[in-house]
C-alpha cells in the first residue's frame, strides 16, 4: 500500500484525466458491507477508489473465504477484465461507507491508450501491487505469525514495510479476516493483538490505531519490548 502522501498525489492526477471521462463512467456510494461485485459476476468494468476502504476475497468451491487484499484511497480494482477475463475471480466488499468511480472497460481501455500519464499511473499501481503479493508470499514463508501480523497492519496503516506508519487509524478489522491476511488462526491473532495492545503498539480509540513503534516488531529490532523468550507460535 502506499503511503498517504504518494497515494494523494497519484490519487489526484488519476482523477484529473478519469473526470475528463465523460461517457461509461458512474458514480456510485456503497455503505459499509455493500457488496461492490460478487464472484462470478460479469467482469464489465473497472472501480477506482474515492474513498473508503474495500476488501477483495475469494471463496472456494468448499465454501472457504480468504481475504487476499484491501483497497484504500486512489486504489483501482477489477482491472482482470482489461485482460480479458470474462467473470470476477474475487468479490469486492465495503469496509466503510465508499465512493467509487465504475468504469466500463472498454471506455478505460480507451483512457489508457489516449493517455499517457494515466496509462504510467495505472501501470505503477499495478507494478506496485504485484510487489507487494511477491512480499506477502515470502512473508508467508519464512516469518512468524506475529511478524506478518505486525507487518499487514503496518501497510493497512498506510506505511511500507521498512518505513514507519504515521500513527494511522483506520476501521477496526475482525480478527477473522487478519486471520486469513495473515494465513493464521483466529485465536492466534487475538493473542497477537492482545500483546501489541498492551504493549503500546496499537489502541482502541475511533478506530484501530495503529503506532510507528510496531514497526519494531516488523523488523525484528532486538531492544523491541516484545517477550523475546518465548518462541513463535507458528
Amino acid at each position: 500500500m502506499l503511503t498517504e502522501s504518494v497515494a494523494t498525489i497519484r490519487g489526484s492526477t488519476c482523477l484529473h484525466f478519469l473526470s475528463a471521462i465523460d461517457k461509461g463512467k458512474t458514480d456510485q456510494i456503497v455503505p459499509r458491507k455493500g457488496k461492490v461485485f460478487a464472484q462470478g459476476d460479469d467482469a464489465d468494468s473497472v472501480f477506482y477508489l474515492r474513498n473508503g476502504r474495500v476488501r477483495l476475497a475469494v471463496i472456494s468451491q468448499t465454501g472457504k473465504e480468504a481475504t487476499i487484499g484491501i483497497a484504500g484511497i486512489g486504489d483501482f480494482f477489477g482491472e482482470g477484465s482489461l485482460a480479458g477475463q470474462m467473470q470476477r475471480v474475487h468479490s469486492a466488499t465495503a469496509m466503510t461507507d465508499c465512493a467509487l468511480l465504475r468504469i466500463d472497460k472498454k471506455i478505460m481501455a480507451k483512457a489508457l491508450c489516449r493517455e499517457r500519464r494515466l496509462c504510467d499511473l495505472f501501470v505503477a499501481f499495478l507494478l506496485a501491487r504485484n510487489i507487494r503479493y511477491e512480499e506477502d508470499l515470502v512473508d508467508q514463508r519464512f516469518n512468524s505469525s506475529e511478524k506478518r501480523l505486525a507487518r499487514v497492519l503496518v501497510l493497512l496503516a498506510g506505511g511500507k514495510e521498512y518505513e514507519e506508519p504515521s500513527e494511522a487509524v483506520f476501521p477496526k478489522i475482525s480478527h477473522e479476516v487478519l486471520a486469513e491476511m495473515v494465513g493464521t488462526t483466529r485465536p492466534r491473532v487475538s493473542f497477537f493483538m492482545n500483546r501489541f495492545r498492551k504493549l503500546g503498539f496499537i489502541q482502541y480509540r475511533d478506530g484501530l490505531r495503529v503506532n510507528s513503534t510496531l514497526l519494531s516488531v516488523v523488523l525484528g529490532d532486538p531492544s523491541c519490548p516484545s517477550d523475546s523468550s518465548r518462541a513463535p507460535l507458528s
